[in-house]
């Protein structure tokens, strides 16, 4: 139910930034031609009141809001082109302020009742004054096969309480088993809100440090632990908003980079046939970024850790796409307004139809080629 929950919020952050654009262009008297939920071809369309079309469509990759003469020189009553420059900045970033509005008010309300803590930050933001950690727990996110864990009965998502007598968030797994290594253990778990215990002999030190020279390392135990911690603020809540918010953005152009010099290499290890290096630099790439199948698993994955990840994990999207939506990319609602502002300093100051629909079309099918790409490597990763 939660991951059901979950889809429909994320077509809700897809819908709200659309409507955000649809909104704001009627506010300035920029008439609509189609709301659009994906990307065509159209599925299924309905001629609303307005005059303007609703459609939803096949490819799962956002959304639009298709006004009437979109071209920077149309001149038309009613049409984008013929609004006022600061109108059509408003109308592009209509969507990016929903998103961002969206993102704020989620940390917000999350601080308040508990904020998830990100694996893999440890200074993740917040003020420490203001800030009780109310849930501390140990999954086991991975289980491999014919581990002692395995063996022992032990399944993904339990959640493992003792070793020995020894909790876990005490002391981590990988030091406690280290600690037992060879010995036959009493692992005390909950499963469903039942905790229950069993007996696992571990692995010995000579076993697992060899398996550390091969390509499928081991573990003392063969589980891979996932920490879920919760966080609870009070009147700092807006504060932790703001300043995740900052944070995860820097993360976000951080991940970006990464992406992009990944890519570079890639097509350098193209062109050049070094196919080591191609390798390399692609698996650089696709480490920092997912497709739609990626986002998928994602909240498939938030819903299983409750209601608090799947809306925390709501909320970085919505600030996600706040971020995509702003940068440079001629495609997207921010490239659009970069182009607006560069064509002012030109003699012509409007773009011609015939190169603005050659700049925004050959950036969007590079953009869909990059998401195909990303969805293979997609279903490589969870496949």
């Amino acid at each position: 139910m939660l991951f059901v929950l979950a889809i429909i919020l994320f077509l809700a952050l897809i819908i709200t930034h659309e409507m955000g654009h649809f909104l704001v262009a009627k506010r300035n008297g920029v008439k609509a031609e189609e709301f659009g939920i994906f990307f065509p071809p159209k599925l299924w369309g309905k001629k609303m009141k307005g005059g303007w079309e609703f459609t939803v469509n096949l490819l799962p990759l956002g959304g639009f809001v298709k006004l009437k003469g979109e071209h920077d020189s149309d001149t038309e009553e009613g049409s984008f082109g013929a609004a006022s420059d600061l109108a059509k900045a408003k109308i592009m970033l209509a969507g990016v302020a929903v998103n961002l509005a969206t993102a704020l008010l989620l940390f917000t309300l999350l601080a308040l009742v508990g904020m998830p803590k990100i694996p893999g930050i440890d200074n993740q933001f917040t003020v420490k004054s203001d800030t009780k950690i109310v849930r501390h727990d140990v999954l086991a996110a991975f289980v491999e096969k014919n581990s002692p864990a395995a063996k022992a009965g032990l399944q993904e998502n339990d959640k493992l309480l003792r070793i020995n007598g020894v909790a876990l968030v005490d002391q981590s797994l990988q030091s406690l088993t280290k600690q037992f290594a060879g010995q036959t253990v009493v692992v005390a778990y909950e499963r469903a809100g039942v905790v229950k215990a069993t007996q696992a002999t571990l692995l010995s030190t000579k076993v697992v440090e060899a398996s550390r020279k091969t390509d499928k390392p081991k573990g003392y135990l063969g589980v891979g632990p996932q920490e879920v911690v919760v966080q609870r603020s009070t009147w700092s809540a807006p504060i932790v908003a703001v300043g995740l918010s900052a944070q995860l953005t820097g993360l976000t152009m951080q991940g970006l980079g990464h992406a992009l010099q990944g890519l570079g290499g890639t097509i350098a290890g193209g062109i050049t046939g070094n196919s080591v290096a191609r390798q390399n630099a692609q698996t650089e790439a696709s480490s920092q970024v997912s497709g739609p199948l990626g986002i998928y698993f994602a909240l498939k994955g938030g819903s299983s850790l409750g209601v608090l990840y799947m809306l925390f994990l709501i909320a970085i999207i919505a600030l996600t796409l706040a971020i995509m939506n702003v940068l440079p990319i001629p495609a997207l609602d921010g490239g659009r307004l970069y182009m607006m502002l560069a064509s002012r300093l030109t003699k012509a100051k409007r773009l011609t139809p015939k190169l603005e629909e050659g700049i925004v079309g050959a950036s969007f099918l590079l953009l869909i080629a990059l998401i195909v790409l990303i969805t293979v490597v997609d279903v490589k990763r969870f496949f």
